[in-house]
C-alpha cells in the first residue's frame, strides 16, 4: 500500500489514494527509522480503507498521514508548536517505552539526550535548532572524558546526535518541528581506530614490550578474544569457581551461541530445542521497532550443560533464573524470578575474581570469541552473520540454510576430539 524512495541521500514513502500517488518527504537518511514510519504509515492507510477512521473534510490526505491523523481543518498549516528539549525528549521516551524500544537501548537515548541538555539547556526551543548549536555540543564533548577518563570517542558524539535526530524525525512526522536535521557540515574530532580483536598472547606480547600505559592496556585488554583451548580453560575454571548455580550454564551458553547478555536474560526454557538441536535467540536490537528472533544450533556440549541444569533449575519460564533464596543477597522473594542485568554483571566480577581471567571486560568478550573462532575454521561468513544476528533483509532472502549442515558447522568448531 506503501513503499520507500530515496532521493538524495533521503527517504520518502509514497502512496495511492483516491487514484493517485501521494508523497512526502520523511527526513531521514536512516533506512531502519525510515521503514519504521512507513509502517506507521500503512497502519493508518489500512485503517482509512476500513472505514475505521475518516479524512475530515477540507484536509489534505498527504497532511493528514503526515500527521498520523492528529490533524483537522483548523490545523492544516499552522506552525509547530514551541516545543522545548526537555519537552521533545519526554514524549519522545514516552512514545517508545511502551516496549518499542528495549529498555537499555532506551537508557541509552535517555543519557544521549541528557548531553545535548547541557549544552544547549533543558528549555531549548526546538524549532530554532541550527547546525550552529550541534557543532558547539561537538566542540563541548571534545573536551570531556569518557569511560575510565580516557578521551571522550568521536563515535560516542556521533551516537548522541544520531539521538537527537532520531527524536527531531519522530517530531516532525507527529509535526512538533519542521524542516531537515541541521546536521549537515558538523565537523567532528579526529577519530582513533580501535585496535583489532587479538589473542591473550598477542596482548601479553604488546605489554611485555614496555611503554604501555594502564589507560593503553585496558583499550588492548578491551580488544580480547579467547581461543578455543582458552574458552575451555575458561568455561572449566568457571564450574569450579561459582557458586551460584546459573552462572556455568550462562558462560557456556554465550560462548556457545554467541548471544549478547540481554538475549541470555530473555531466553525461555522452551527456547531449547534439544530434539531439533537447536536454540532460538530473542532480539531486540536488529530491527527497529520490531522483535525478532534467530537459530543458533545446539553444541553438544551446551546441549549436555544445559539439560544438567534444567535438572536443577529453581522454576519459572525463563532458561536462567534465580531460585527463591539466594545466599548473601539482600532480596527478598516469594518465588524463582528472572535475573537482572545487575546481577549477572555482578555474579560473572565474582566468578573471575582473584584469577587470571579477571583481565576480561565483560560478556561480550565471548561473543567477539564466537565470532572470530567460527571465522579462523574457515565457517561461511554468511553462517556466521546468521548466528550472531547481523543478517540484512535480503541475505534472509536468499539464505537457505539446512538445519543439519548449520549443527555440522558449528560442531566443527566445538569438536572436542
Amino acid at each position: 500500500m506503501a513503499s520507500l524512495e530515496k532521493r538524495n541521500q533521503t527517504y520518502r514513502i509514497v502512496f495511492m489514494y483516491d487514484g493517485r500517488k501521494r508523497g512526502f518527504s520523511l527526513a531521514t537518511s536512516d533506512r531502519k527509522e525510515a521503514e519504521s514510519l512507513a509502517g506507521g504509515v500503512e497502519k493508518l492507510l489500512m485503517r482509512l480503507e476500513q472505514k475505521l477512521i475518516k479524512l475530515p473534510p477540507d484536509v489534505d490526505i498527504v497532511d493528514f498521514v503526515k500527521n498520523d491523523g492528529q490533524v483537522d481543518a483548523r490545523t492544516v498549516g499552522a506552525p509547530p508548536e514551541a516545543i522545548s528539549l526537555a519537552q521533545l525528549r519526554d514524549r519522545y521516551l514516552e512514545a517508545h517505552g511502551s516496549g518499542a524500544l528495549e529498555a537499555n537501548s532506551l537508557g541509552t537515548i535517555r543519557i544521549h539526550l541528557a548531553h545535548i541538555g547541557r549544552s544547549l539547556g533543558e528549555g531549548f526551543a526546538m524549532q530554532t535548532l541550527k547546525a550552529s548549536h550541534l557543532q558547539g555540543h561537538v566542540t563541548r564533548r571534545a573536551r570531556d572524558k569518557g569511560v575510565r577518563g580516557q578521551k571522550l570517542s568521536t563515535a560516542t558524539i556521533r551516537k548522541e546526535l544520531a539521538s537527537l535526530r532520531a527524536a527531531w524525525n519522530w517530531a516532525a512526522h507527529m509535526g512538533l518541528v519542521s524542516g531537515v536535521f541541521p546536521n549537515r557540515g558538523l565537523v567532528f574530532p579526529k577519530s582513533e581506530e580501535k585496535p583489532p580483536f587479538m589473542t591473550w598472547a598477542e596482548i601479553e606480547r604488546r605489554i611485555a614490550v614496555g611503554g604501555v600505559s594502564e589507560k593503553e592496556k585496558r583499550v588492548l585488554w578491551d580488544a580480547l578474544f579467547l581461543t578455543l583451548p582458552e574458552i575451555g580453560e575458561l568455561l572449566g575454571y568457571v564450574e569450579c569457581a561459582s557458586a551460584t548455580s546459573w552462572v556455568h550454564p550462562m558462560f557456556v551458553f554465550a560462548a556457545h551461541t554467541g548471544a549478547r547478555r540481554s538475549e541470555m536474560l530473555r531466553a525461555y526454557q522452551a527456547d531449547v530445542d534439544f530434539t531439533g538441536g537447536t536454540v532460538l535467540i530473542r532480539e531486540k536490537k536488529r530491527k527497529r521497532g520490531k522483535s525478532t528472533t534467530r537459530r543458533v544450533p545446539l553444541t553438544p556440549v551446551l546441549s549436555q550443560v544445559l539439560q544438567k541444569w534444567l535438572q536443577v533449575h529453581p522454576g519459572g519460564p525463563t532458561l536462567f533464573c534465580q531460585p527463591a533464596e539466594v545466599p548473601r543477597s539482600r532480596t527478598k522473594r516469594d518465588k524463582p524470578t528472572g535475573i537482572t542485568r545487575d546481577e549477572v554483571h555482578d555474579q560473572f566480577k565474582r566468578a573471575l575474581a582473584g584469577s587470571k581471567w579477571e583481565a576480561i571486560r565483560g560478556w561480550h568478550v565471548l561473543r567477539h570469541s564466537f565470532a572470530s573462532n567460527c571465522a579462523a575454521r574457515g565457517v561461511d561468513q554468511r553462517l556466521i552473520d546468521s548466528w550472531l544476528g547481523h543478517t540484512t533483509e535480503i541475505r534472509k532472502r536468499y539464505l537457505h540454510l539446512i538445519p543439519s549442515n548449520e549443527s555440522a558447522a558449528l560442531n566443527s568448531v566445538f569438536d572436542s576430539k
